[in-house]
């Protein structure tokens, strides 16, 4: 076959789906803003004057950068500590660090009340140790649990690119210095730290590029009070129906994340290694159990276990149906279709819902990332370089952007129930693709040789030789795929109909509603929801692959 023509027969079926629900809802975005009669002023005007817009931009990115240094301070020691310690103890640490990041984030939400809210497990606590009428802890819809919040997210990205990075070092350097004399705090700053800085910049562009596209923690545990740029797309679109006012913010979304993800994209590709954090291990386990050693352990376990511990007051709280009693009250009413529900599904319709959704997105989605794996692949001079970027522009937009695209471009379809796993699938396809790239890089080009050498077909060649090699990677983003879809909020919130609710759209409805039994069955649900991603990630984490580029 024709070397041009399976490039084109592997970048057909990617292009074709970005094509569509891409760039098409992008560029009617962009018309849609555009075709205003003024964007900003007085009368009929799409905002009411430039302060209004600076407002928002300047609030997003004051938190963004908040958070990122907030994530830094708390990831950089961890980091540290996985990249020096070796024990039992560290791939449960690593476990522990990872489930937040991809926890959903209404679960995110629910778990942060019921540690911190008026009826969470700390004023409860607090309540009754020190005979108080009144919760101390007043953090819901404040900055600060917005900044916390975020922190409890991205921990775990800060720790997986910087440790991962710096475990590959040259150790021998460090080494050098103690042999001259340097103690270790000053071979660590002059040293090991400017050898391990292009991941720490690359981990700070990453979590500020999460932070400032973030729309369900400031959603639900920032209240009316605070707005990012998406919130304030989500609010005009869906409260007041200003379609180009949202374009015009949308516009000014894309603009910030897009140059964020250039920068992180040539960062990741000037400085990139493969990462083998078992090499760390080794070398960690060869060196003597000092008590320095077993104390790093313990306060890097302690560390894990407190970033985790809104999760625990969750499963606590499920159970606790609004009292110090244990009850399954809670998981029994989500069983239960409430009449006065804002949608017209029951929370059981909405787990079927989430499910259909996640399978159908797993298969669009490794159809997606193979065809885009394969293009790269084939095409490894400029053409793949400039490709590269392209299909991660998914990942650079934000799911609400995306969703408003949807609402003015697709007509019709907007009822279809598939365009929600099309969402999804174009959000976890950068997964995927980040996936399987690494998996066909590390094929012996010899294999393919001795296939054809043997009279095989290229088409023999793949089904017998490559796909089987493939299949580990392809497990691997497969529950990824899941694991994203049943948790995606962002996107489900604009395009998702009413007769068909997810999980997390479940979960958002019942914690917007008054009363302890809405938030108990939210956070049944959130529990549930939890343990689905949790054991997802758990599987990804026991599969035989080694591939954690991304």
């Amino acid at each position: 076959m024709n070397g041009r023509l399976r490039v084109l027969l592997w970048a057909l079926p990617p292009f074709i789906f970005l094509g569509i629900f891409y760039f098409l809802p992008l560029v009617r975005i962009l018309v849609t803003a555009l075709g205003a009669d003024r964007l900003v002023g007085g009368g009929q005007a799409v905002l009411p004057d430039w302060r209004s817009l600076a407002a928002v931009l300047g609030f997003t990115i004051w938190q963004a950068l908040v958070s990122t240094a907030a994530s830094l301070v708390a990831g950089l020691p961890l980091a540290w500590w996985l990249r020096e310690h070796g024990s039992r103890l560290r791939s449960v640490a690593r476990l522990l660090l990872t489930v937040p990041f991809v926890m959903p984030v209404v679960v995110t939400a629910s778990a942060f009340m019921a540690l911190m809210g008026p009826s969470g497990l700390l004023n409860r606590w607090l309540m009754g140790w020190f005979d108080l009428s009144a919760p101390p802890i007043q953090w819901m819809h404040t900055f600060g649990i917005i900044i916390l919040a975020h922190v409890f997210y991205n921990t775990s990205v800060v720790v997986r690119v910087v440790s991962g990075f710096w475990s590959q070092q040259d150790r021998r350097l460090a080494d050098v210095a103690g042999t001259l004399g340097a103690p270790a705090w000053r071979t660590l700053v002059t040293v090991e730290a400017p050898l391990v800085l292009p991941a720490v910049v690359s981990s700070a562009l990453l979590v500020f590029l999460f932070c400032f596209s973030s729309f369900g923690v400031v959603l639900i545990l920032g209240g009316l009070r605070f707005s990012t740029l998406e919130v304030a797309i989500y609010r005009q679109a869906v409260s007041y129906f200003n379609l180009p006012a949202a374009a015009v913010l949308a516009l000014v979304q894309l603009a910030v994340t897009f140059t964020a993800m250039s920068l992180y994209t040539r960062l990741q590709r000037r400085h990139a290694v493969p990462q083998q954090v078992e090499s760390a291990e080794r070398f960690a386990n060869e060196k003597p159990r000092t008590r320095g050693h077993w104390i790093g352990d313990g306060l890097g376990t302690v560390a894990a276990l407190i970033l985790v511990s809104p999760l625990a007051a969750l499963t606590v709280q499920s159970f606790a149906a609004g009292t110090s009693d244990w009850s399954l009250a809670n998981y029994a009413g989500l069983l239960q279709g409430r009449a006065d529900s804002a949608f017209l599904a029951s929370p059981v319709e909405a787990v079927g819902n989430s499910v259909r959704n996640a399978l159908a997105t797993m298969v669009i989605s490794l159809v997606l990332g193979t065809g885009m794996a394969y293009t790269l692949f084939l095409m490894p001079g400029r053409g793949g370089r400039w490709l590269d970027p392209v299909f991660l522009l998914p990942l650079g937009t934000s799911a609400v952007t995306l969703g408003l695209g949807y609402i003015i471009s697709m007509g019709p379809l907007r009822t279809s129930p598939l365009l929600v796993p099309a969402a999804h699938a174009l959000i976890a396809s950068p997964f995927v693709l980040r996936v399987i790239l690494p998996a066909l890089r590390r094929f012996q080009p010899g294999l393919r040789q001795a296939s054809a050498v043997l009279g095989a077909t290229p088409r023999q060649t793949w089904w017998r030789v490559e796909l089987p090699l493939l299949l580990p990677a392809c497990a691997v983003a497969a529950v990824f795929a899941f694991a994203v879809s049943m948790g995606e909020f962002g996107a489900s919130l604009l395009i998702a109909r009413p007769e068909h609710p997810t999980m997390p759209l479940m979960i958002f409805g019942l914690l917007s509603r008054p009363g302890l039994a809405n938030l108990g069955q939210a956070q049944a649900m959130s529990v549930v929801l939890m343990a689905v991603t949790g054991a997802s990630m758990f599987a990804l984490d026991r599969l035989p692959v080694a591939i954690r580029e991304f």
